[in-house]
C-alpha cells in the first residue's frame, strides 16, 4: 500500500504574510535567510523545500501582496466608474494603504526588488516586481485611453506622457512616505495633479 505524504505542518497564508512583512520592510537583499526563518519558523529544509529558494520566496510573496495590499491599485480597471474616478481612486486609495501602520509603510513592489546589476543571479526578483510595475501601467495607460475616449481626456492628448506622469506619481508615493511627507500633502498632490482631467463632474 502507498505511503500517504506527509502533510503540511505549517500555514502557507502566515508563511506568506510574514515573509511580506520583512521583505516590504527591508527590501530583498537585505533581507536574510535567518531572518526569513525566523520571522516564519520554517526550517531551512521547509523554506526550500517549498519555495526553492529565497528567491522563490519571494516572487510568491509578490502574489501574495497583489491579492492582498497591493490590490488597492486593482480599481485602475474598474469600468462601472470614470476614468477620472478610478486614477482619483488609485491614487489617493494608494495613499492610504502606503500610510496604513498596520503594515510597512510604502510599497512593497516599489521598494523591495533587487538594485544589483542584470544579470542571471536574482533575475526572477527583478522580474516580480518589473512584472507586476508593468501590469499597472498597462492598467493605467488603458485607463487614459477611456478617459479619451469619454471626453474627459482632449482628443490630442499624449497618452504615453499622461501614463507616465500618473505612474511615475504612484511609484513615487513609497519614497515620500518613507521620508515623512505627511499623507495630507500627498493627497493634496492627488488633487493637484487631477487638474489635468479638468473639474470634477460635480462641479
Amino acid at each position: 500500500m502507498p505511503s500517504v505524504g506527509r502533510p503540511r505542518a505549517f500555514d502557507m497564508e502566515t508563511v506568506l504574510e510574514a515573509a511580506m512583512r520583512l521583505f516590504w520592510e527591508q527590501g530583498y537583499e537585505a533581507t536574510s535567510l535567518a531572518q526569513l526563518r525566523a520571522a516564519t519558523g520554517l526550517s531551512s529544509a521547509s523554506l526550500y523545500g517549498t519555495f526553492g529558494s529565497k528567491e522563490g520566496l519571494f516572487e510568491r510573496v509578490v502574489e501574495h501582496y497583489a491579492q492582498g495590499p497591493g490590490g488597492v491599485t486593482d480599481v485602475i480597471a474598474d469600468e462601472t466608474i470614470s476614468p477620472r474616478e478610478a486614477v482619483a481612486c488609485l491614487l489617493h486609495g494608494s495613499i492610504d494603504m502606503q500610510a496604513d501602520s498596520g503594515h510597512p509603510v510604502g510599497c512593497l513592489i516599489a521598494l523591495s526588488g533587487t538594485t544589483r546589476a542584470p544579470g542571471e543571479d536574482q533575475a526572477g526578483v527583478r522580474a516580480a516586481v518589473a512584472s507586476r510595475r508593468a501590469a499597472d501601467r498597462e492598467r493605467i495607460r488603458a485607463c487614459v485611453e477611456r478617459g479619451v475616449a469619454a471626453g474627459e481626456l482632449g482628443a490630442r492628448t499624449d497618452v504615453d506622457s499622461v501614463t507616465a506622469m500618473i505612474h511615475t506619481f504612484l511609484l513615487g508615493l513609497s519614497t515620500q512616505l518613507r521620508d515623512g511627507v505627511p499623507a495630507a500633502t500627498l493627497h493634496s498632490a492627488v488633487d493637484a495633479l487631477l487638474t489635468v482631467w479638468g473639474p470634477t463632474a460635480e462641479a
